[in-house]
């Protein structure tokens, strides 16, 4: 099993602070934000993990992080994203990479309470496809909203105005290697991106998609709020430690 942290993009949601520095590496409490996902997959028990970034800033990635060995890797893996296409688009980045292999992707602005070892360890024993892992959330509209009947998902809709629930999908998705021919007959969205949720909805369409309600606290980063609310829950954590 392989990882894959997406951080490529501009976060022109974050003006100023990234103006002159990826988002990815802003602070989250008493670390740059890129490291959380790197933990998640290290304490998942992968160790193969890739790096897709991007912008004026990605050379700044591997001063930072160097081959990981703060991590107890042997070595880190990095690939470079043109311009933004939308986190499909970035994704495809990584089919060289993945080799075949399952892979599991994060967002590299997630921060999450607890490890993912379960649902990585229950992915590995899937036959196939693909598994997301989802959350109740307040503004559901800011990300792919999941709509349940009798415990399982029958629609992904991404950001709608109108949510038919308060379950997202995080930034945690589990993939075979479907997922690069899939992302290859993607279509652009109105919003001119290849859209992740098409990609999960490929995969629910042929009754290959299974997901888990994430436990413990989750928070992306990819607004003020939202980073706020990471460094909050973050200190909370470490104080009480």
């Amino acid at each position: 099993m392989r990882g894959v942290i997406l951080a490529g993009g501009l976060g022109k949601r974050l003006y100023p602070l990234t103006r002159v520095s990826n988002k990815h590496l802003l602070p989250v409490y008493n670390k740059p934000m890129i490291y959380y996902p790197i933990d998640a997959l290290v304490e998942a028990g992968i160790r193969d993990i890739l790096i897709v970034t991007g912008g004026n800033h990605a050379g700044e990635f591997l001063r930072l992080l160097g081959n990981g060995h703060q991590f107890g890797l042997k070595h880190l893996n990095y690939t470079y994203q043109e311009g933004e296409g939308g986190i499909a688009a970035a994704l495809l980045l990584a089919e060289h990479f993945a080799d075949g292999e399952k892979i599991v992707v994060i967002l590299g602005d997630n921060i999450i309470e607890k490890d993912i070892r379960k649902e990585v360890t229950d992915f590995k024993k899937q036959p196939k496809g693909a598994k997301i892992l989802i959350k109740e959330v307040e503004d559901p509209g800011r990300f792919g909203v999941v709509t349940l009947r009798d415990k399982k998902i029958v629609s992904i809709d991404e950001k709608p105005k109108d949510p038919k629930s308060n379950y997202i999908v995080t930034g945690i998705y589990m993939y075979d290697n479907q997922v690069f021919d899939i992302i290859k007959e993607l279509k652009p969205s109105s919003r001119n991106e290849l859209e992740i949720t098409d990609v999960n909805n490929k995969y629910l369409k042929t009754g290959e998609l299974t997901y888990d309600i994430f436990d413990g606290w989750w928070s992306d980063s990819g607004t003020f709020d939202s980073l706020l609310r990471a460094n909050n829950l973050i200190a909370e954590r470490e104080r009480n430690r």
